[in-house]
């Protein structure tokens, strides 16, 4: 299988996009339990596909941008969105005191350009919140895929970055970890696993860690 560039990729998954995996399942569990809130604040979604996490969200001004026009056109029309890309964002500086860059930043090679661009548009004392496929999943062989609308399976375009990498490009951003949870595969999504008739494959994998989620804290005081 020919691993797809993201922006193929998440054309021809758009119309089922709006669907959890247990890969999406798990991280918006581990992301809820870093207990960021965004009720009264200003959140950004970078990567927001068609927009199903922000538009409960509760904050006080919530855009969503993506790199994908298709995923748009499918999200909620009550939803502010753009098309962008996550290493140029259209925004000015410290615009936000949340951001999100949930699942994405896997599908770019140079993760120091996305973190400068994330820790540019937040705001002092805000928070930037980043998740990606576990390295320990990516070695045992998880990989990012889904089915078109024929049914056909893709494989997308996927880069493994360590902790390290992700500590070394947030330390260029002015950002300090203030959280790091990792979701392994265990009852959260055992129900995807029975739904698709793999229980054996759950036995095997409970424990793996699947997805790590990270909580940046951009320098200096809150205004």
């Amino acid at each position: 299988m020919t691993a797809l560039p993201a922006r193929e990729g998440y054309r021809l998954w758009a119309a089922h996009y709006a669907e959890e995996t247990a890969v999406s399942a798990l991280e918006d569990a581990e992301v809820r339990a870093l207990e960021v809130s965004v009720q009264g604040r200003r959140l950004l979604d970078v990567g927001c596909g068609v927009g199903r996490r922000i538009a409960q969200s509760g904050a006080s001004m919530a855009v969503g941008v993506d790199l994908v026009p298709e995923m748009l056109v499918a999200a909620n029309a009550e939803i502010t969105c753009a098309a962008a890309d996550v290493r140029a964002l259209p925004f000015d500086d410290a615009s936000f005191d949340v951001v999100w860059c949930r699942l994405v930043i896997g599908h770019v090679r140079d993760v120091g350009t996305a973190y400068r661009e994330l820790g540019r548009v937040c705001a002092a004392g805000g928070v930037v919140i980043v998740s990606d496929l576990h390295t320990a999943a990516v070695v045992a062989g998880h990989r990012r895929t889904f089915r078109d609308d024929s049914g056909v399976q893709h494989e997308l375009e996927h880069h493994a970055h360590a902790l390290e990498d992700h500590r070394r490009a947030a330390r260029g951003a002015r950002l300090a970890l203030d959280a790091h949870r990792v979701g392994a595969v265990g009852p959260v999504i055992e129900h995807f696993y029975a739904d698709a008739g793999r229980h054996a494959a759950y036995a095997a994998q409970c424990g793996l860690p699947l997805v790590s989620v990270m909580a940046w804290r951009k320098a200096g005081e809150a205004a």
